[in-house]
């Protein structure tokens, strides 16, 4: 006897965190229905164009916005930025380069070179 094996499905929420893209600008057919596991792989091999265009212009999820800006999420949230970011206000942001930014990005460059150290060091006490 065999089975019909189901196909994996989620929710759009994840499916719009696994595309990189902000759920509330995705099409109304994408939020309403279901994703499967074919359809997340044939979105990531060949995206159709809205899927090109909120990648290129936004607007973008807080995690897309903190890497793009070189910070953290909650380096976002100390900036005042809840929402999510066109890619316009993000490079707007950069040409500005409030304070705060330029806060963030020094305390997340400090983080990564601290997070490199231990790595150094965990791999020397490893050898």
């Amino acid at each position: 006897m065999t089975s019909q094996k189901t196909p994996q499905t989620m929710k759009p929420a994840t499916a719009a965190k696994k595309l990189g893209v902000y759920l509330e600008a995705t099409p109304a057919e994408f939020r309403q229905g279901v994703v499967s596991r074919d359809e997340l792989n044939a979105l990531q091999a060949d995206p159709p164009e809205w899927l090109r265009e909120l990648r290129r212009n936004g607007p973008h999820p807080r995690p897309v916005v903190a890497a793009k800006l070189g910070i953290s999420i909650g380096g976002l949230a100390r900036g005042g930025i809840t929402e999510a970011l066109t890619t316009e206000q993000i490079d707007a942001l950069k040409a500005a380069k409030p304070e705060w930014l330029e806060r963030e990005r020094a305390t997340q460059a400090e983080v990564r070179k601290e997070a490199l150290h231990v790595k150094e060091k965990h791999h020397r006490s490893d050898s």
